[in-house]
């Protein structure tokens, strides 16, 4: 029973970090809005920043042994931080036009991506339980996106965040023993940067004081979010700690009613309902 106590005690911590880490990463894409909207910077340029500062306030929580040579040499690894980077930088050209939650609701078709992707190339289990509820996610970004009925440039570059997610998942499944989890963070933001770096300078916006404080604010939540995120996985297994992932739609509904004043309509809200009952469902699954 003390032991069962524990285990529970340990969930609920993880947990609790976790949703702090995901109420992070719509906080730091809620400064991307207000620069690449509000200000009228590239969305490159915003990426490359966010990939550049989060190596430099990611490196004092690493130790030597997380700076290996042969991660660079790694062609996988460059795979992987490119998949991630064509996602940020979709997402953030998404949010040029188009409000929060809905980005956030089309972009969640990345999870789904990476059920069948990690099915299909990596041999993982498939069941028809788990089958529906990806079917019922499916779905709720039907309901968000609306394909053909009103359906935007925005929005498009949202589900491409998400196909380019759903990828940088399964290719994270894939490498998990390729590096420790910490070495995997740093490498995608090296990659990253390195990546974006020449449409990231090509781009360079004026820089004013409340600029750069949004450039920061963009790259320490999204950086703060992502080490959440690890430490999380690293007190529970990640098979149980996934459906709280979905709780980055409650926070970017919150920050958009917030910051920008986008109410969701009813089938936005539908879609995003679904999404999250969903993602829930499936921990139940896994019990």
């Amino acid at each position: 029973m003390i032991v069962t106590a524990i285990l529970h005690a340990a969930m609920l911590r993880a947990a609790l970090i976790l949703i702090l880490g995901m109420s992070l990463v719509p906080f730091g894409d809620s400064a991307g809005k207000l620069l690449v909207e509000g200000r009228e910077v590239s969305p490159l340029f915003v990426a490359w920043s966010r990939f550049a500062l989060g190596v430099l306030l990611v490196l004092p929580f690493l130790g030597p042994h997380h700076h290996s040579r042969a991660y660079y040499t790694d062609w996988r690894l460059w795979l992987r931080a490119g998949l991630i980077a064509g996602g940020i930088v979709s997402i953030l050209t998404a949010l040029r036009t188009e409000p929060l939650p809905n980005v956030f609701g089309a972009f969640f078709v990345g999870p789904i991506v990476s059920y069948i992707l990690s099915a299909l190339l990596l041999g993982e289990r498939v069941t028809l339980a788990r089958s529906l509820l990806v079917a019922v996610g499916f779905a709720g970004v039907l309901l968000v996106v609306r394909p053909g009925f009103g359906m935007t440039p925005g929005l498009g570059f949202a589900v491409l965040a998400g196909l380019f997610y759903g990828s940088y998942l399964t290719a994270s499944r894939w490498l998990r023993e390729a590096a420790p989890p910490r070495s995997l963070l740093l490498t995608q933001l090296v990659g990253g940067a390195v990546l974006t770096l020449p449409f990231g300078l090509a781009a360079w916006p004026p820089i004013d004081a409340a600029t750069a404080g949004l450039i920061v604010w963009s790259a320490a939540a999204s950086m703060g979010g992502n080490l959440l995120l690890i430490l999380a996985y690293r007190m529970a297994p990640a098979t149980r700690l996934a459906p709280f992932i979905y709780f980055q739609l409650v926070f970017a509904t919150l920050y958009g009613v917030l910051i920008f004043g986008d109410v969701p309509d009813a089938l936005t809200l539908t879609g995003l309902l679904l999404l999250m009952g969903s993602g829930f469902a499936s921990l139940v699954l896994r019990r």
